[in-house]
């Protein structure tokens, strides 16, 4: 399993406007990707201009396939005049994972 983790920082002022990219991209995902393994986002409990992503794949088209949807596109278009930094990547080989289903 692949998957990727995002830290995300938007500009003061624009936190909403970045959770409802994020929130757009993982509509995509649920309607597109059947692939993706998981998705998730995150914004931090302490500092709303904080955001997480959590992405597993099956494989590297899958990543791939992601990576350059229009989606994604979509969300740097909307995502870079507001970032506040630069979004730190961690591109991984998942060695373990333990899923509940809660509810």
């Amino acid at each position: 399993m692949l998957t990727i983790t995002a830290v995300i920082r938007a500009k003061r002022g624009h936190e909403a406007t970045m959770r409802q990219a994020l929130l757009d991209v993982v509509e995509h995902v649920r309607a597109n990707e059947p692939s993706i393994v998981g998705y998730h986002v995150s914004q931090d409990a302490s500092d709303p201009c904080v955001f997480a992503t959590y992405e597993r794949y099956l494989d590297q088209a899958a990543m791939d396939r992601h990576n350059n949807s229009p989606a994604v596109a979509k969300f740097f278009d909307v995502a870079k005049p507001i970032l506040d930094g630069d979004v730190i990547l961690v591109s991984a080989n998942e060695i373990a994972s333990v899923g509940r289903v809660v509810g």
